[in-house]
């Protein structure tokens, strides 16, 4: 049995965060209703594929049921009240505010339908100073210091790489929320609300930089922030500010075992964290580190040691193809992995052997290789789910679902409501 069976989901989302957590719930057997606008999901128009239907709108969409709906439209009102009283979720990512006005906020739903579980997705949190600023990804990344953590530069300026991870994060931390509410309605009878922020997503994900002791780092905090301040003031660049930073990895790790090295035909990474696999590292490359048997205290003779072990390491690792040391480390028990291209994971053995994607048929589009659902549970609890059908398609079908008249649905339809099948956008 799938876990979600049975369940019915309301999505107010668009963009990532919540349709991804959406289609995840689907995949686990939901019957997912994704309200969009009548313009459609703002993804639908990011170089459409076929009318309504782009790689982003595939890639978090899979598996649900779409009503366009005009939700500030006075007839609005009735088709709103009947999918939340169905509904054990509810899942917005409205602007601040918004779910409010709407009154599709859990103070205003639960009162009336107390079993609701509501899911909520803020850009940095529902109070503090930035609570009700608009934010993405993107703006996520560098407000919570994701950005920087990552460090990658265009003409020495931060810039986030293609990978959405904050929104993605959020998705999961949203859909593990959800799950959990669910299982306390199970014990209690009681819904609840499940509020997930971006800005804590992008904090998690740097959980390892993101811990101070107060007696060992409160202190060199507290100057690096006046030496940011300084710095900022003097107008100095973001790869001088950067260059300040604390971090608690070792010259050993950032020099030599944690890293990824240039090979001679393209790269590779290596990951050595424990003494042993560090030993086994330097014997592999046919190099010794005298700091392994007698351990440098100074820490500027350390900097200097390693960041000649670098060199020297970096000379070797180059004289063979990735392929080579490839096979080489894994015959040694050496964590190393050669640097791919997404696009290269679609035809990845070690991807297509575990079922980490999968072929989905498209109406309009054919053959579409996609991600397969992120987990396994025993008796197919998490199974891909198919296509969603074009905009506008069910329109008619779901407004009868909820027990509206043929008739009834044709008005909402003539009165702009809502909107029958036709191209996204027009």
């Amino acid at each position: 049995m799938q876990p979600f069976a049975g369940l019915e989901v309301v999505e107010f989302g668009q963009f990532i965060a919540v349709p991804f957590c959406a289609q995840l719930l689907a995949e686990g057997g939901a019957h997912v209703i994704k309200v969009e606008s009548l313009e459609g999901d703002p993804v639908r128009n990011l170089a459409p594929l076929a009318p309504g239907e782009t790689r982003h709108f595939i890639s978090r969409n899979r598996g649900k049921h779409t009503l366009p709906l005009d939700l500030r439209h006075p007839g609005a009102r009735p088709v709103i009240d009947r999918l939340v009283a169905r509904a054990d979720v509810v899942l917005t990512n409205f602007r601040p505010g918004l779910a409010e006005e709407i009154g599709l906020d859990y103070a205003s739903l639960a009162p009336r339908h107390p079993r609701v579980v509501v899911g909520n997705v803020s850009a940095f949190g529902r109070r503090g100073p930035d609570a009700k600023l608009a934010g993405m990804d993107m703006v996520v990344q560098a407000r919570s210091g994701l950005m920087a953590t990552l460090g990658r530069l265009d003409g020495g300026v931060p810039t986030a790489g293609d990978a959405p991870v904050a929104d993605y994060t959020c998705a999961m931390i949203l859909a593990f929320g959800i799950a959990a509410a669910l299982l306390r309605r199970e014990r209690t009878g009681r819904g609840g609300e499940v509020d997930v922020a971006l800005l804590m997503a992008g904090l998690l994900v740097q959980n390892n930089s993101l811990v101070r002791v107060e007696s060992a780092d409160g202190a060199a905090h507290a100057a690096t922030r006046a030496r940011l301040a300084e710095m900022r003031a003097a107008g100095r660049p973001h790869t001088e500010q950067a260059a300040v930073m604390p971090t608690t990895r070792t010259p050993g790790m950032v020099g030599v075992y944690y890293r990824t090295y240039a090979t001679r035909d393209a790269a590779i990474a290596v990951a050595c964290v424990s003494p042993g696999l560090q030993r086994t590292f330097m014997e592999t490359i046919g190099l010794e580190d005298p700091a392994q048997r007698a351990p440098i205290r100074d820490r500027d003779a350390l900097v200097r040691h390693y960041a000649d072990l670098r060199d020297r390491a970096e000379a070797v690792l180059a004289s063979r193809t990735t392929a080579e040391w490839k096979t080489v480390f894994d015959a040694r028990g050496v964590p190393a992995a050669g640097v791919a291209f997404a696009l290269e994971l679609l035809d990845d053995p070690q991807v297509l052997a575990n079922g980490l994607v999968h072929d989905l048929s498209h109406p309009a589009l054919g053959p579409v290789r996609v991600l397969a659902p992120p987990l396994k549970l025993d008796g197919d609890g998490f199974v891909p789910a198919p296509a969603t059908a074009a905009f506008g398609s069910e329109t008619l079908a779901l407004l009868e679902s909820l027990g509206f008249s043929p008739a009834e649905a044709r008005s909402l339809l003539e009165t702009g409501v809502t909107q029958g099948a036709k191209r996204a956008g027009n």
